[in-house]
């Protein structure tokens, strides 16, 4: 299949990703309260992070070469339980998210209910993937301080490899309750094992974000803007939150399909010649 060919049909599997948010609008709370929990959080740790340092930590972290190394190692300290309540976070939402995508996907009707206790059910392999995560993030932040030019690039090599790597992850994590080590292998070996779509997929939902931000959200702001300045920043900046909780509520139902897929389990909403050219057996 040449390119043009997977980056449609992952704007196809874009689109009736969103259809499914469409029908199912109460799957966005998800999103809704991991953005809300992250901002409580934020919040928190900018005050601690001021009250230890007397300005925001990630000064620390940046400008790690001019402090001493107890002042660094404090700095990561911070950097890391700020990465690992994050991620926790925003794991916990999305393995709610994946089980009520799955019950639609199965033809039942979402309970957010059952997602939450679900998500719970799963917090201890979530923490753990959090710990592993947070520590990569960290290592990340390192090399990138050590080494600002070449510190950089590695960090983008590093980084999108990671990103491949754990597509899986959440719902390994969720259906297969698995720790992050064999987590992490188990979505290696689905990579490597069926390889399709997936990136097609995913620069597909990175279109619908441009395209939600330039199409709905800034004529928003600007309109609300002719009225008056402030309210045309609060239009813009909840437009835009709006669009982002949409759009990623699709993409984590896209995950959950493909997740489904690749288990070789029916999956309701979807075309299926597109999910059967997503992936292909090697």
């Amino acid at each position: 299949m040449s390119f043009f060919s997977r980056l449609k049909n992952g704007w196809n599997l874009g689109i009736q990703s969103l259809q499914i948010i469409g029908k199912n609008k109460s799957l966005i709370v998800f999103p809704i309260l991991s953005m809300f929990s992250m901002f409580l959080i934020f919040a928190a740790i900018s005050a601690g992070s001021f009250a230890l340092f007397g300005f925001d930590f990630d000064r620390v972290i940046n400008t790690a070469e001019s402090l001493d190394e107890s002042s660094q190692i404090l700095g990561y300290v911070v950097l890391f339980f700020y990465y690992l309540i994050n991620f926790t976070v925003v794991i916990f939402f999305n393995v709610g998210l994946v089980f009520c995508a799955r019950q639609v996907l199965n033809g039942e009707k979402p309970d957010i209910g059952e997602g939450i206790s679900f998500a719970i059910s799963r917090l201890g392999v979530i923490v753990s993937w959090a710990v592993l995560a947070a520590t990569v993030g960290v290592l990340m932040k390192v090399i990138e301080n050590k080494s600002e030019s070449v510190g950089k690039f590695v960090i983008g090599l590093v980084g999108a490899g990671w990103a491949l790597a754990t597509f899986f992850v959440v719902p390994i994590i969720a259906y297969e309750n698995l720790g992050p080590i064999d987590a992490l292998k188990r979505s290696i070996s689905i990579i490597k094992e069926k390889w399709g779509e997936a990136l097609g997929a995913n620069f597909g939902f990175g279109l619908f974000y441009m395209l939600g931000i330039f199409l709905i959200a800034l004529p928003v702001g600007i309109l609300g803007f002719m009225i008056h300045p402030i309210a045309g920043i609060l239009l813009g900046i909840l437009t835009f939150f709006l669009v982002t909780i949409v759009i990623s509520s699709a993409e984590t139902v896209f995950l959950a399909a493909a997740y489904q897929h690749v288990n070789e389990k029916t999956v309701e909403h979807y075309q299926t010649d597109l999910l059967d050219d997503m992936f292909y057996s090697k």
